[in-house]
């Protein structure tokens, strides 16, 4: 099938896979078909009422229609090949600005429609009391718990409480690569409608059908069920004010007119002018493309990832300016890797390294592999198996901060520095003093001390080192410009969160950071007036993510991370909030550069045509018609078509967005009011000539 690609590419950096270009819109001869048939499905007044600005120009058009039909049928006086010209453009204008409505949501009905092709019924295996009962996945209920087994789908979404599997959620993600979920971590949430390819998993259900992650994804994805942000409403009422303002001024120039004509000896204006004039002087432009801009933000965000769950999260992310981002694996690359062994007085360095080594047998984190493979290096300590030695691994907790091994009477533990401490002091044994200063060495250097024990004998530190991702330190600095404060959260203690903060250029930090903590900085920072977002992915960052204002959670997180967030990130990429932020500041400025450009562009036709068209009226107003258009008909005729070509100049803009630029609100609004403000009361006078000079040379009038 035949594609046409029209190259509307958002503009904003990002650090992986930024500068890719991702069109936002292609369009084949199906979609094209589509468009073009919505645009004129929202001829129907009840569509066009949505849009009370585009409203009056269709009530013009049908009075300008039924104007000309009276001329041309000797009903009226006039001049119906006049009226007619300006209803035909009036009309042009009012399909330009559906067909830029339809176009921006053409995308976005696409990939609702690809995605309602996933929502497909399927059986599940539900847990009753008598045992596994095959059941319509659509009858399930929130609660309900299923068994799902290799090869088939997963009926509903849901937190995993058994059992660990392979998931194929490429439909949901684009990502081809499987995923491992499993139970009683931060990957325990599964999305119905994606496939287990391994193993067997039992799920709780979270959602009732019809109120899935897919269903809301689709109601978001599919543009014409979008909501009006607060800010678009606040802009609307501004607009239709405008719009009243200029029709209760075209109502009186109607009897001033013609009183001004029986002073004057002139001819009355004609309805068909003051409809014409009506039309050129209300907010058109930014009135057509407003709903534009807004559709064209939400399928930027679904470009590269991201599924809004409200459009009011969008919006905010414009406005943002404090982002609260996570150390590891967002400002670091978040697989520590071990890069010394620092024993205490009157212990060996290999011996150190040894009982490291053991008690990271077990441990199948980026860090645990990494000292495994140092001990290996430094002093060629083979690796051991678990089930040769006979021994138990003591897993990692949140409470206990710490893990480790049991050979015999031997008790290996590796920790947090205070945890290992009173584990030592537990046993009967001391801390020596020099080991809290090798713990502040390392933490001084950006490492992160990993303290080790065996029994009630401390040992020595284990420095991981964290590398802070190349570039971001830039992307601060950019963020910095447009006033927004970074601050990075962490776990490790003040010290390694210091140096890694100074290294990588945040504002702040916080150290040693609980839910309870971060909780309290969001809030700390919105009782200042401030607006907050952050990434999250587990339970524990639940709260955190409520209380944001922008919300961005990971699609491999809990569900009740999700549930909380406004925004999921399918690629799960805690970067993306920098990028969602790039998105929403764009999208505001698209607006207000085209807001600009709107307003000063109806003063400019004010000026132009005015003098022109009133000229017939109150000849003593020729003397202002600076610009010598041809006639006044050539005037009106002239700044209508003006007045529908550009909202078609300016719909790709409006579908990319503004090139965007980090910078502060006070130097955008400046760029804004100098580049469209300015160009906007420029154009109009020269397009005007323009085109009425060519009317001119065709003889059309």
């Amino acid at each position: 099938m035949k594609t046409f690609s029209f190259d509307i590419t958002p503009d904003h950096p990002r650090e992986t896979g930024c500068n890719k270009r991702h069109p936002v819109l292609q369009i084949d001869a199906a979609m094209l078909r589509q468009t073009l048939l919505s645009t004129l499905t929202k001829l129907n007044p009840r569509v066009q009422l949505k849009n009370p600005i585009m409203f009056v120009v269709y009530v013009a058009s049908i009075l300008l229609s039924l104007e000309a039909v009276a001329i041309g049928l000797g009903w009226r006086a006039g001049n119906p090949w006049f009226s007619g010209i300006i209803a035909i453009w009036l009309w042009l204008t009012l399909l330009f600005a559906n067909f830029a409505e339809a176009l921006a949501e053409g995308r976005s009905k696409a990939q609702a429609d690809s995605l309602r092709g996933l929502r497909r019924s399927s059986w599940a295996n539900k847990q009753t009391d008598k045992g596994l009962e095959k059941v319509l996945a659509d009858t399930l209920k929130c609660g309900d718990i299923v068994r799902v087994e290799a090869g088939e789908i997963i009926p509903c979404d849901g937190e995993i409480i058994q059992g660990v599997a392979s998931v194929d959620e490429s439909a949901i993600t684009g990502e081809s690569a499987p995923v491992i979920r499993e139970s009683g971590g931060d990957f325990s949430s599964v999305v119905g409608g994606t496939r287990l390819l391994s193993d067997w998993l039992v799920v709780r259900c979270a959602q009732e059908s019809g109120n899935t992650f897919l269903d809301r994804m689709i109601a978001m994805v599919d543009g014409a069920k979008r909501r009006k942000t607060p800010n678009e409403v606040a802009l609307n009422i501004l607009l239709i004010t405008l719009t009243l303002i200029f029709l209760l001024v075209t109502v009186t120039l109607a009897p001033f007119s013609a009183y001004g004509a029986m002073d004057s000896g002139g001819e009355p204006i004609s309805m068909t002018v003051l409809l014409a004039l009506l039309i050129c002087l209300i907010p058109t432009t930014i009135g057509g493309l407003l709903s534009t801009v807004g559709i064209a933000g939400m399928s930027r965000m679904i470009g590269v990832n991201v599924i809004a769950t409200s459009g009011r999260a969008v919006e905010a992310a414009g406005d943002v300016d404090v982002l609260l981002l996570d150390k590891t694996g967002t400002i670091t690359l978040g697989n520590r890797q071990a890069s010394d062994f620092l024993p205490v007085a009157g212990i060996a360095e290999e011996a150190l390294a040894n009982a490291a080594q053991l008690a990271s047998l077990a441990d199948e984190t980026p860090e645990g592999r990494s000292i495994v493979v140092l001990a290996k290096q430094k002093f060629a300590i083979r690796e051991r198996s678990l089930a040769e030695l006979d021994a138990s691994f003591i897993p990692f907790t949140a409470q206990t901060r710490m893990s480790g091994i049991n050979l015999g009477t031997r008790q290996i533990r590796k920790g947090s520095f205070d945890a290992i401490s009173q584990y030592v002091k537990a046993n009967g044994g001391e801390v020596p003093k020099e080991l809290g200063a090798l713990v502040d060495k390392v933490a001084k250097q950006g490492s992160t001390p990993l303290v080790v024990a065996e029994g009630n004998k401390l040992l020595g530190v284990i420095a991981l080192k964290d590398i802070v991702k190349g570039g971001i330190k830039e992307r601060f600095i950019q963020l910095r410009k447009m006033g927004i404060k970074t601050v990075m959260i962490t776990g490790d203690n003040p010290l390694t969160a210091a140096a890694i903060a100074a290294e990588a250029g945040v504002d702040e930090y916080l150290a040693e950071a609980t839910p309870e903590a971060k909780l309290a900085l969001i809030r700390q920072y919105q009782n200042e007036g401030r607006l907050v977002a952050m990434t999250g992915d587990g339970t524990n960052d639940a709260p955190a993510l409520a209380q944001s204002d922008v919300a961005l959670a990971m699609n491999s997180g809990t569900q009740a991370a999700k549930e909380a967030g406004n925004m999921v990130d399918l690629d799960s990429n805690p970067t993306k909030l920098i990028e969602v932020v790039h998105i929403g500041k764009q999208m505001l400025m698209t607006r207000g550069s085209l807001t600009s450009f709107s307003i000063a562009n109806d003063l400019a036709k004010y000026f132009a045509i005015i003098p022109a068209a009133f000229s017939t009226t109150f000849p003593a107003l020729e003397s202002l018609n600076l610009m010598r258009l041809h006639s006044p008909e050539s005037a009106v005729i002239s700044a209508v078509i003006f007045n529908a070509l550009i909202l078609v100049a300016l719909l790709p803009l409006a579908l990319k967005g503004v090139r965007y630029r980090a910078m502060a609100a006070a130097a955008v609004l400046k760029r804004n009011l100098l580049f469209y403000g300015v160009g906007g009361l420029l154009l109009p006078f020269v397009a005007i000539k323009v085109i009425d000079a060519l009317l001119a040379a065709t003889g059309w009038i």
